[in-house]
């Protein structure tokens, strides 16, 4: 969906009842990645890379499914994050996620991310499975998030 079709605001609302506590069977679902400076682990140019590759995701004619796009701190300076598309888009970085994704939806401040992943690394052993590999969708933006009120980030595991 493009911002034209979601009249013209920057990030959709997220139905939370989709995401919150379900198992997502992924073959080969595509994304094509890019890299956020971060500072201590917050952002700093989080927005135009997000943007850049919206821009080229939409001149290749592929949609985004969802709007997902999952976040991979790497360390206290890089978070590389994954745009969900509808293809492969020639001269970008194109990753392909397989595998049994669990995902849950948290609400609050950002800063609460460290107690959220205590929380679902909890969550997936009382549910008795493994954890492999955790990603975090910030599911809109701080602006958008003020407007709606809410500021749900899901957190998605892979696990086996």
């Amino acid at each position: 969906m493009n911002r034209a079709e979601n009249n013209n605001e920057c990030c959709p609302r997220l139905e939370p009842e989709r995401w919150d506590k379900k198992i997502h069977q992924w073959d080969q679902k595509c994304f094509i990645k890019g890299s956020v400076f971060t500072f201590f682990y917050m952002p700093i140019n989080f927005g135009s890379v997000i943007t850049k590759l919206t821009k080229k995701a939409e001149e290749a004619g592929a949609s985004m499914p969802d709007n997902l796009c999952l976040s991979d701190h790497t360390s206290m300076w890089n978070m590389d994050i994954y745009l969900a598309t509808s293809k492969e888009i020639t001269g970008e970085n194109v990753i392909k996620l397989s595998g049994r994704y669990l995902s849950k939806v948290y609400e609050g401040n950002f800063n609460k991310s460290g107690e959220w992943h205590k929380d679902f690394e909890e969550y997936v052993r009382n549910e008795g499975l493994k954890l492999n590999k955790t990603y975090m969708w910030y599911t809109t933006c701080p602006k958008c998030a003020k407007k709606y009120g809410n500021n749900y980030v899901v957190i998605f595991g892979e696990i086996l």
